[in-house]
């Protein structure tokens, strides 16, 4: 009789983590949680991207957090080759997103191959781990 094998440990991730800024700081804490937030001015009510102090449309200080669907469309994308993105075992598909609410998200899109990609593709938000044990907001198409 052999002893049990203990399972083969999951490859360590590649991905380098965020850089948490103090105006980002409460988005990257919510992804390290597999959740997708926003900001959304509190006054006249219009999201902004990335997090900042300041409503650049009001001038509002009245910023709140609150919980994005997770959905949106390819709006744009790119694939960089040269030089070889560092953390990355092959390129990734870099992509604008346009979320559901309005605004717009760069991100990776996982979950297709490079042929595949289509714009205004419906896509979702998952999350990846990197370096340091944090985790980052990526999208995979719709399975519908």
């Amino acid at each position: 009789m052999t002893a049990p094998t203990d399972p083969p440990a999951a490859p360590k991730p590649t991905r380098i983590a965020p850089i948490v800024t103090l105006d980002a700081k409460s988005f990257w804490e919510a992804a390290d949680q597999e959740k997708f937030i926003g900001q959304k001015c509190g006054d006249c009510g219009k999201f902004t991207f990335p997090p900042r102090p300041m409503c650049p449309h009001c001038h509002s200080l009245n910023r709140q957090d609150v919980e994005l669907s997770g959905k949106g469309t390819v709006h744009a994308w790119t694939i960089p080759r040269h030089p070889h993105p560092f953390g990355f075992r092959e390129s990734p598909i870099v992509a604008v997103i346009q979320l559901a609410e309005g605004i717009r998200f760069v991100s990776n899109v996982v979950g297709v191959g490079y042929d595949e990609i289509k714009q205004d593709m419906e896509v979702e938000v998952c999350f990846e781990p990197t370096m340091n044990n944090h985790k980052v907001p990526v999208f995979r198409p719709v399975t519908k």
